[in-house]
């Protein structure tokens, strides 16, 4: 048996081939098995040194594995961390976690009465970038924060095959949100609370996806500051995130996408009457410090950076947005 932390991932697509191809090379985490249905896959696998299964009960049985990666279709993950938690298997979940608060709500009581920890995969709060914006804004360092501007878009699904779940609106709601739209969501709830009011619009410019192609989406805080959004699924690469306060204002910009490294980050702080300042951060690997986190939290030697809280939350307000892009209406949060 190996010494490192091992894991199985459930999923052979573009992400789960994404995660077997970023661990092969961890000196923490060991890829022993992926759950792949379709045994077409099953070579390609075998051809990464990992075994290959068709089912989670043979991978949950074994001994082996200490936790399961999910990065598989939106609808199953509730279904999926359900099983996991009950084989007493740590279990880490692609996001979104669920599409409503309550399934959210159940997957995370289901890890908590298996005494099982779970991870989720908003790999952007590892960026160092954004440590260093959220460190600023709990300093207090950008005085009293007024409002804040996201945007996070790419190209790189627009060519999925005609009636895969991504273009689904059952599956994967309010255009680019369950994609791209909730690492922002997740970023803004982690910095300033609770959302309290949602409104969101979707729209399709170029795809013919049931989805849309396009979200936008402004936020309420119940702490007071507000926030827009948007996440476009056929242009390319965009990801900014703007923060306005009273005494500086903090942009972070991506030249690539989290799975892409050798890109830069810039960082440009503004205050009144004074130079723009710009730090630039080089790529590093957010999804493997965001699994070797979620490794720390299941070998309890460090806490995770996520609340169950946030989570749950976040799937509320993906729900809250869904609904808005659906009514036209302003959602409230809790009402």
């Amino acid at each position: 048996m190996s010494d490192k932390f091992t894991v199985a991932i459930a999923g052979f697509g573009w992400w789960g081939r994404h995660m077997v191809k970023r661990l092969a090379t961890s000196p923490d985490i060991d890829v022993l098995a992926v759950i792949e249905p379709n045994t077409a896959n099953h070579a390609d696998i075998i051809a990464a040194g990992v075994d290959a299964c068709a089912d989670f009960e043979t991978v949950l049985a074994r001994p082996d594995i200490d936790a399961v990666i999910l990065t598989t279709p939106n609808p199953v993950h509730e279904e999926q961390v359900t099983m996991c938690a009950a084989a007493g298997k740590h279990v880490f979940c692609e996001k979104p976690l669920g599409l409503t608060g309550p399934s959210a709500k159940r997957s995370v009581q289901a890890c908590i009465d298996a005494g099982v920890t779970l991870g989720i995969g908003h790999e952007r709060r590892f960026e160092p970038g954004l440590e260093a914006l959220k460190a600023e804004i709990d300093k207090g360092g950008l005085g009293t924060i007024m409002h804040a501007e996201a945007a996070f878009s790419h190209d790189k699904l627009i060519n999925v095959p005609a009636g895969d779940w991504r273009t689904s609106k059952a599956v994967s709601p309010a255009g680019g949100m369950t994609a791209m739209g909730i690492h922002l969501t997740d970023l803004l709830i982690s910095f300033f609370g609770p959302v309290e009011t949602v409104q969101a619009m979707t729209a399709d410019r170029s795809l013919g996806w049931e989805t849309g192609d396009l979200v936008t989406v402004q936020l309420g805080f119940k702490a007071g500051m507000t926030a827009t959004l948007s996440a476009v699924l056929h242009t390319p690469h965009f990801i900014r995130m703007h923060v306005f306060g009273t005494e500086k204002w903090i942009e972070v910009r991506n030249d690539s996408h989290p799975d892409t490294p050798g890109g830069k980050v810039s960082y440009v702080e503004a205050v009144t009457g004074q130079p723009h300042r710009e730090q630039v951060f080089e790529w590093t690997d957010a999804v493997v410090d965001n699994l070797n986190a979620f490794r720390e939290a299941c070998q309890g030697t460090a806490p995770y950076r996520f609340s169950h809280e946030e989570m749950i939350h976040n799937i509320e307000v993906l729900d809250a947005i869904a609904q808005s892009a659906e009514t036209r209406e302003t959602i409230h949060m809790g009402s």
